[in-house]
């Protein structure tokens, strides 16, 4: 493909570098983007919605608890950003219909989703209640779809950017893990459908898919050093994740760095998916 355009911008750069610097800060800045990010009270939610305060945005965060979210507040509140915390219970569609408005409505507006709330439970497939089904398909896919519906009824007027947090189950099998893999798995091909869909109303819709990283949600897994030992094999740069490693993903995909950027997943894995 004819790119005439590409190596001309190279020269500039190579000629002068320094000139450079105020295009790429603005590419990558949020200063004046309205962000809502869910489950933000702890782990990679919380990680994400400081990161993205730190980038410029004012932040709305949510989780079923509003005593839950002070200290993401506070961390925010550090980056000298507006932060208005909302409750908000993915499972049930009432409640996030009017967590977003009520974050709109507090910010000025909503340009970008970071759909992060989750759960995640491992069992042996042959014994999965339905209970335990529903919840978490209805935590992981139900929920988001109907976040990133409430916020693309916002965004639809000015454009914006949603981000749903994937999971290395979403491209690969894992064993005891078929609800959870299920649910992560719908939510990437719910990320390419509405990627698709809403691409005319200038809504860019992406996944971030993490590795191996402690939260609360996994620290099960990480009192198994074997599990550790079996893990760290399966990454080429030899270490978990760590959460700050996810925010400079995160703010490519929302910032206008990645403006042509739809549809597509991202793994921040250390290298597992390509190894495997």
């Amino acid at each position: 493909m004819d790119c005439p355009n590409f190596g001309q911008g190279l020269a500039i750069t190579r000629r002068n570098p320094e000139n450079s610097l105020p295009m790429i800060d603005k590419l990558f800045s949020l200063e004046g983007k309205r962000a809502l990010v869910t489950g933000a009270s702890r782990g990679i939610g919380r990680a994400l919605a400081v990161g993205l305060a730190a980038a410029g945005a004012d932040m709305a965060i949510a989780a079923r608890r509003l005593d839950s979210l002070e200290e993401t507040a506070e961390a925010i509140r550090a980056h000298g950003r507006k932060v208005v915390p909302v409750a908000m219970d993915v499972t049930q569609i009432a409640t996030i219909r009017a967590a977003v408005a009520t974050a709109a409505v507090s910010l000025g507006g909503l340009d970008i989703l970071v759909n992060n709330a989750g759960v995640e439970q491992v069992s042996p497939s042959l014994d999965v209640e339905e209970a335990l089904w529903d919840r978490i398909v209805d935590t992981n896919l139900k929920g988001a779809f109907f976040a990133a519906q409430s916020a693309a009824r916002l965004m639809k007027r000015t454009g914006g950017v949603i981000l749903n947090i994937a999971s290395l189950t979403s491209e690969r099998g894992i064993p005891t893990a078929v609800p959870y893999g299920s649910s992560k798995t719908g939510l990437l091909g719910a990320t390419r459908a509405l990627a698709a869909e809403w691409a005319p109303l200038g809504i860019r819709v992406n996944a971030l898919a993490p590795g191996y990283f402690r939260t609360d949600l996994t620290e099960a897994f990480y009192q198994n050093e074997d599990w550790q030992k079996a893990m760290l094999g399966k990454i080429p740069l030899q270490r978990f994740g760590e959460l700050d490693d996810l925010v400079g993903a995160s703010i490519f995909l929302c910032s206008d760095a990645s403006r042509y950027v739809t549809g597509v997943c991202l793994p921040v894995d250390g290298g597992t998916l390509a190894a495997l």
